[in-house]
């Protein structure tokens, strides 16, 4: 029988709950800082219903390094904008909970105070290198802390649903669309 016990990666019960603790309330206090800092006060950006221009850095850095693959590299641009707009529909149906979570999501990644210890990226997110962005994704999705991990899965689901719900993403995943009726 395989032993389990967290002897064998050098942590105890105790040691791994401070470590969830710790988490949680630095967490936790990033998101009270972003509040009062203005940072989630901010209106919707300009052609938005939801999305601040604070937010915008981040998922036009972020939105290129997740759609590799599934849009050819000239067209990019147009896919992002593409994806910004169906993201933005996506946010403005989301339930008022729901939405606040995922400000405060959004929040996180833009506080500079937040961003580097959790992110890596200590810069803007208009400098982070393709590099830095797949090591954020990495890091968030495999991550000790479940909090980093819901919020990688949050992100990717949101960008994939935004851009697989448009029919310019169908031609490549082999959809033909919804049947004519």
């Amino acid at each position: 029988m395989t032993d389990t016990t967290l002897d064998d990666a050098g942590l105890s019960r105790r040691s791994l709950l401070k470590i969830g603790l710790l988490g949680t309330a630095f967490l936790a206090t990033a998101g009270v800082a972003a509040s009062l800092s203005g940072c989630s006060s901010d209106g919707p950006a300009g052609g938005m219903r939801v999305l601040r221009q604070s937010d915008l850095p981040f998922l036009r850095a972020v939105l290129p390094v997740m759609l590799a693959g599934a849009v050819a590299a000239e067209r990019m641009p147009q896919a992002v904008e593409s994806c910004l707009a169906r993201l933005d529909y996506t946010l403005d149906h989301l339930s008022p909970e729901m939405l606040k979570l995922t400000r405060q999501l959004f929040d996180v990644l833009a506080l500079p105070v937040t961003r580097g210890p959790l992110t890596g990226v200590w810069g803007s997110w208009e400098k982070a290198s393709r590099e830095d962005i797949l090591a954020f994704l990495a890091r968030w999705e495999n991550s000790v802390l479940n909090l980093l991990k819901m919020g990688h899965a949050s992100l990717q689901q949101l960008v994939m649903m935004a851009w697989y719900g448009s029919p310019e993403s169908w031609q490549h995943c082999g959809y033909p669309g919804p049947p004519s009726i």
